[in-house]
């Protein structure tokens, strides 16, 4: 038997994520997951790739907004209104992509320009912005949020453990930034899921998910290293990418929860 065994957010692009006993699944992800972005003065996005240290700004909802804390100093805290944001829009680029965002606040751009030490703005995806999925496949013009280019991804616990058992140090779940964790089925079971359903909602795995640096940060210092990369890469390598998880798009919405069953179709 599959069954959901962990559940993830990540509200703002590349920070830090939170474990979540169920999640509301929108037509472009999970309600709040990558909705809110940092960006650059030329309206570019920004990561850990480019900021290791974002790793260390760890998010937290709350009933009338978002928090976000330095993980090893809550006193250094912000507050994110859900209703600070206002009316101004700019294009940002993501990638290839680029699509309307929604300016929040030059507070805001303040804190975060001080605590990376970098000149950025946050902006957020507001409803009428439409950005879709690499037309390539996608099968009915797919939507996602601020996520690389998919909706949600998924990893089997399996396909971590996996890896662990060739690492002289494991590594944590929190490398991948997965949206769904499951339990059961082989190591790397997610890559043959074509098409399965979690409370009758369908999903479809249309790509593997390609792996970058990011893993190799430790997701609670920020410190860098090569594992597990150059692991992964002796075992997991296709058309010259290491792949690890699966990128989803799904038909419907609803709740989904913590202990749900994955039914393969």
């Amino acid at each position: 038997m599959l069954q959901i065994s962990e559940l993830f957010i990540y509200p703002i692009k590349s920070l830090g994520g939170i474990a979540v006993q169920q999640a509301y699944l929108t037509d472009r992800g999970f309600k709040y997951d990558r909705r809110w972005l940092l960006v650059d003065r030329n309206n570019v996005f920004l990561t850990q790739r480019d900021i290791p240290k974002m790793a260390l700004l760890q998010t937290a909802l709350g009933e009338t907004g978002l928090s976000v804390f330095q993980k090893h100093d809550a006193s250094q805290s912000l507050h994110i209104p859900f209703d600070a944001i206002n009316r101004e829009t700019i294009s940002v680029t993501i990638w290839d992509d680029t699509c309307i965002a929604q300016l929040i606040s030059p507070d805001i751009d303040a804190w975060f320009t001080a605590a990376l030490g970098t000149d950025c703005r946050l902006v957020y995806m507001p409803e009428h912005s439409r950005r879709e999925v690499d037309p390539k496949y996608a099968t009915q013009q797919e939507l996602t949020s601020f996520s690389d280019g998919y909706p949600t991804v998924i990893i089997g616990q399996a396909s971590l453990d996996d890896l662990n058992a060739r690492l002289q140090i494991p590594v944590a779940m929190n490398r991948f930034r997965p949206n769904i964790v499951f339990t059961g089925g082989t190591a790397f079971a997610e890559d043959d899921m074509a098409a399965f359903s979690i409370n009758d909602i369908d999903f479809f795995g249309v790509k593997l998910c390609s792996r970058c640096m990011i893993t190799t940060i430790n997701q609670e210092n920020a410190e860098t290293g090569k594992d597990p990369l150059r692991t992964l890469s002796q075992y997991r390598m296709q058309n010259n990418k290491v792949q690890f998880g699966q990128n989803l798009l799904h038909k419907g919405e609803g709740w989904i929860s913590a202990g749900d069953k994955i039914i393969l179709h």
